[in-house]
């Protein structure tokens, strides 16, 4: 794929079969009015029934397909790529005998059907035609008035070329070798008019047909020789897929994928196809989202359905999100810019949907500007409101990839031109969703995604529930930053800043758990107890409001993804991938990504919900760098959730926020070094075990001037362009925490505590944890014995208490805590 088509290539020798896809061209569907539809198939024929030592690949180094065998004595060899520079699909048919080869080459348009009522507006009408060396196939669908065209040209060394004009093929008999040129197109714009007129037949009215863009790309194409396509597309590509590369231990696999991937479901867990498939995720987002296309939707950019599964749109509740997760921390910042292109095209219509939603919802906080907002169903061609099963903190979790773009690459022209408006924008919508409710400020009408009410069966309608509330939260926050970054001060931002602690984002529920909706008492007493969206938890992935300095909520997060499960759709599960990671919890990530490679990866590593859905490979390349890289907690963290599956391993090229590219190599599970670049300057803050020991040095390998204000911490200035390397890092062996800590009320409103001790432990702390706070207060520190009791008062009066105890060693260094939960009468 370039952005511009996707092709789906079969690997057949007797009849080939490329199927194209272009995500502009949609027909009716049931589900949001318009679903993206199959463009054409290519059929190539040869005829090559009877054949030895085949072999089929994808290179995801230079995004090249290669087809090899053996026929007849002869060694026949294709070659495909999708060039970006050259907006084509090329296809290089070679053999090692001259005069070998011969085929015919006949596109097929799928789905042909009469305009009318009986076609349910799913009307479709093309023809193909061939002259000369080139075939072009197209035509027009009656949802909405689209006219597309494809174009294939021929162009064969030696040998002889015939047309027939009658059935629409190209036959090429007796050449040395061929170069196919593919290129698509449509009457779409990408313009506010395709969202904003409700007439489907005026969307695109007036917009010129795309046969004269078609033949300029391939008039263009073919004045270039298949080498020169070639060296444009591997140089583009790889501007992109070198930056970044990681080394988990695996070695080259011996066998093909997909008995690879069926020895990995046997228990032979090869960190090769581990790594593998976290390359796959760029190749595929590199594939699929360019400057200047479409953004990828649910099939990325392949399909060969009439209409794709959910319509193939931009599911704005989870899914559309998660294809940009892998955009910023695996170094590919530019291809987010077809979602900011899409957004802003969409901006229009959205700001018309937060008018209609304020004046149905909260008229009283009606005005003339209501900012905007977003709801799960979108397209190319319409976007929907929030209701329904998803609240309005959907539109808030689309502005934090907003946020994330700026935090990522330190662009102050990105966060005034583009992040700014967008999330103020936002902000604004959402100032005006919340209403007053016993002195807190909670959304209403308010869902967490596509959960069901357990007694009804009916999307469960609440008022404030964790996801709205936790999503607000953090559009608020991020408005707030950015204004004052930029030294704005627009009014709305003291709204904004009195709103934002009124917002309870987080509760705690009587099983320990972060509650999904604010009357849940015990975990899952309301709804689906293990539904694959955990949207109550996008506070702690992708958001940020749940992290290490929230210590009580990132257990109650624990305590949720526990008792949710890990086996799921395939994008549930890296989602819950994500979230382990941000957990820091490496052993449970990595079982997570292990489930997702076993239950929800077809042979050719596609990701299956099922069926093909392409979030899941996106969502678990992301979960892997955010294993091996973390930087949302204002400091960069390096190995935060590094499994013992991975003993020895390097990465390279992973991006921090405040645009760090950061590398590091490790051994024995221990980090041997870090290298830091710094790409626009400004202070590194590096968290890792001792590292506040270690040596620090510049490009020019002269010593470089530190701080450590807390220990495992280490701070120094950089400047834009400038390289640190960090070695002689001190082993730091991890304390082992006490375990299998019990709590039972006692008489006289009193705790007893008891555990398990830790061997690396002279005392304990015990911490005792309030109503809904996030962090844990320190109850008695310096305890020798494995039990001890805390008075409680009120304890019994209280629906549970939460206890927490950490070992301390002989330095002061602490573990990480056991916790207990006392559920009351």
């Amino acid at each position: 794929g370039n952005g511009y088509l996707g092709a789906s290539l079969f690997g057949r020798t007797g009849t080939e079969r490329i199927q194209l896809t272009e995500n502009s061209l949609a027909t009716n569907s049931l589900w949001n009015g318009v679903g993206l539809t199959s463009f054409a198939d290519v059929f190539l024929d040869f005829g090559h029934d009877d054949i030895t030592d085949y072999r089929r690949e994808l290179s995801l180094n230079n995004a090249v397909s290669t087809v090899t065998y053996r026929h007849g004595g002869v060694t026949y060899r294709r070659e495909y790529f999708a060039s970006y520079p050259d907006k084509v699909l090329v296809v290089r048919l070679t053999a090692d005998r001259p005069g070998s080869i011969s085929f015919t080459a006949r596109p097929e348009i799928p789905y042909l059907r009469p305009f009318g009522p009986e076609s349910n507006h799913r009307g479709r009408e093309g023809t193909v035609t061939a002259e000369g060396d080139l075939l072009t196939f197209g035509g027009r669908i009656e949802t909405l008035d689209i006219f597309y065209e494809g174009q294939l040209k021929v162009l064969p060394t030696g040998g002889k070329l015939e047309a027939d004009a009658k059935t629409g093929r190209i036959t090429v008999t007796g050449a040395d070798a061929a170069t196919l040129l593919v290129a698509l197109g449509t009457n779409y714009q990408l313009e506010p008019r395709v969202f904003t007129e409700n007439n489907r037949s005026k969307k695109l009215a007036g917009n010129p047909h795309p046969h004269e863009k078609v033949s300029a790309i391939i008039t263009a194409a073919a004045a270039k020789s298949s080498e020169a396509l070639r060296a444009a597309h591997e140089a583009d590509y790889r501007r992109l897929f070198d930056r970044a590369e990681i080394d988990l231990g695996g070695k080259p696999a011996t066998v093909p994928t997909d008995e690879l991937l069926r020895r990995y479901k046997d228990g032979q867990h090869d960190p090769y196809l581990e790594e593998l498939y976290f390359n796959f995720g760029r190749y595929l987002l590199i594939s699929s989202s360019r400057p200047g296309t479409l953004p990828p939707n649910l099939q990325g950019i392949w399909s060969q359905y009439e209409v794709s599964p959910w319509t193939g749109g931009y599911w704005h509740n989870i899914n559309v999100q998660m294809n940009y997760w892998p955009v910023f921390n695996t170094n590919l910042a530019e291809l987010f810019q077809p979602f900011v292109d899409y957004n802003a095209a969409s901006r229009e219509a959205s700001a018309g949907v937060a008018t209609d939603y304020i004046k149905k919802h909260n008229p009283a906080a009606l005005e003339a500007d209501n900012g905007w907002t977003i709801g799960t169903g979108a397209s190319a061609y319409n976007i929907s409101g929030p209701g329904g099963h998803s609240g309005p903190g959907t539109g808030a979790l689309t502005t934090k990839m907003f946020w994330d773009y700026y935090e990522f690459t330190g662009d102050k022209t990105v966060l005034r031109d583009v992040a700014y408006p967008t999330i103020l924008g936002m902000a604004r919508f959402l100032s005006k969703v919340v209403v007053e409710n016993d002195g807190l400020l909670l959304a209403a009408p308010s869902y967490s995604p596509e959960q069901r009410s357990r007694e009804t069966n009916l999307h469960y309608e609440t008022v404030g529930s964790a996801f709205d509330q936790q999503m607000i939260t953090e559009n608020h926050a991020d408005a707030l930053k950015a204004a004052k970054i930029l030294g704005d001060d627009d009014p709305l931002l003291a709204v904004l800043a009195a709103q934002l602690p009124r917002l309870d984002p987080v509760q705690i529920g009587w099983s320990g758990q972060i509650k999904e909706y604010r009357e849940e008492k015990y975990y899952g007493d309301l709804v689906d107890p293990k539904h694959r969206h955990i949207s109550h938890l996008l506070g702690l992935a992708p958001g940020t409001l749940i992290n290490s300095s929230t210590p009580a909520w990132l257990d109650a997060a624990r305590e949720s993804l526990d008792r949710r499960g890990d086996k799921s759709t395939g994008w549930a599960m890296a989602l819950r991938l994500n979230c382990w990671a941000r957990i820091k919890d490496g052993e449970r990530a990595h079982q997570l990504y292990q489930t997702l490679l076993k239950t929800c990866t077809l042979d050719n590593l596609w990701d299956t919900h099922p069926p093909f859905q392409i979030d899941g490979n996106f969502g678990g390349t992301a979960g892997v760098a955010e294993m091996l890289l973390q930087s949302h907690e204002g400091f960069i963290d390096i190995l935060p959730a590094l499994p013992a599956a991975w003993p020895e391993g390097s990465f390279r090229g992973l991006v921090a926020r405040g645009n760090f590219e950061i590398s590091s190599r490790w051994a024995g599970g221990h980090a041997e070094e870090i290298v830091v670049l710094s790409r626009i300057g400004g202070p590194a803050r590096i968290h890792y075990p001792g590292i506040e020991r270690a040596v620090v040095t510049n490009d020019a390998g002269q010593p470089v001037t530190t701080t450590s204000t807390y220990p495992d911490f280490v701070e120094f200035p950089t400047t834009a362009d400038a390289r640190y390397l960090i070695t002689r890092i001190p082993a730091v062996r991890s304390l082992a925490a006490p375990t299998d800590l019990r709590a039972a009320i006692q008489p006289g409103e009193k705790v007893e505590l008891r555990w398990q001790k830790s061997p690396d432990a002279v005392a304990y702390n015990v911490y005792g944890h309030l109503n809904d706070e996030p962090d844990y207060r320190l109850v008695a520190g310096n305890v020798k014995a494995l039990n001890f009791t805390v008075v409680a008062p009120g304890i019994t009066k209280r629906e549970h208490g939460l206890f927490r105890v950490t070992a301390v060693d002989a330095t002061g260094r602490e573990s990480k805590g056991v916790r207990a939960i006392v559920e009351t009468p």
